[in-house]
């Protein structure tokens, strides 16, 4: 891998959200939206050593993913964060010198991570679908899990709700336990995370149902 090339993409990214008006007024999320790029630009990386990728490539489009969060999000923002994320990362990526077709896939493969469109042509190639597969595998891990819990007050809840909950979450992950993505590698990993994640919310509603008093 190149780690030169790599370096100057952190560096890029980190200046962008630096320089965000929102992240400066709201550190947390900046903080948040760095941790989960590198997250995603790691487990690029793993993909792309995987599927034999370009391991340089994949990380930096990983990296570069979110990088509009810089911008504040107008009323459609979030719909369209992959594709403003493209348009900033594409003169950047023409600086570090890479060739027109890989930046094309770069690009492509960053604009279509949210809603699986982008505002110009292109291929949805193995790589440009692990942009996506990587942002995805990186919302049903141990820290997500502790941030949802977290994020939807649980701990607050009275008990009956608490188990409608993890219940709930049981039936949306047996739902998206055979997601199609783009490589064998990225639905090997998918698949172990939600298995990890049915197991725990197994376990906690379990244990929610013996919380309640002793069963006849």
């Amino acid at each position: 891998m190149n780690l030169a090339l790599v370096k100057k993409t952190e560096a890029f990214l980190r200046e962008k959200l630096d320089g965000g008006a929102y992240m400066q007024a709201h550190p947390a999320e900046k903080a948040y939206r760095l941790e989960h790029s590198f997250r995603v630009a790691n487990l690029g990386r793993q993909i792309a050593r995987s599927e034999g990728f370009d391991e340089t490539e994949l990380t930096v489009a990983c990296l570069l993913h979110d990088v509009s969060y810089c911008e504040t999000f107008g009323e459609d923002g979030w719909r369209e964060h992959g594709r403003r994320s493209a348009a900033i990362a594409r003169p950047f990526l023409r600086g570090l010198g890479l060739a027109e077709d890989r930046i094309a896939d770069i690009c492509y493969g960053i604009a279509i991570h949210v809603d699986d469109a982008a505002d110009f042509p292109g291929e949805r190639t193995d790589f440009a679908l692990s942009v996506g597969d990587a942002d995805n595998l990186d919302r049903f891990d141990a820290y997500r899990i502790h941030e949802a819990l977290s994020r939807d007050g649980f701990l607050d809840l009275p008990l009956a709700e608490k188990l409608a909950y993890a219940e709930a979450r049981l039936a949306r992950l047996g739902q998206l336990h055979g997601m199609e993505l783009g490589t064998r590698t990225a639905e090997r990993m998918w698949g172990e995370r939600i298995a990890f994640y049915i197991e725990y919310y197994e376990k906690l509603a379990s244990q929610l149902r013996s919380s309640g008093g002793i069963a006849p």
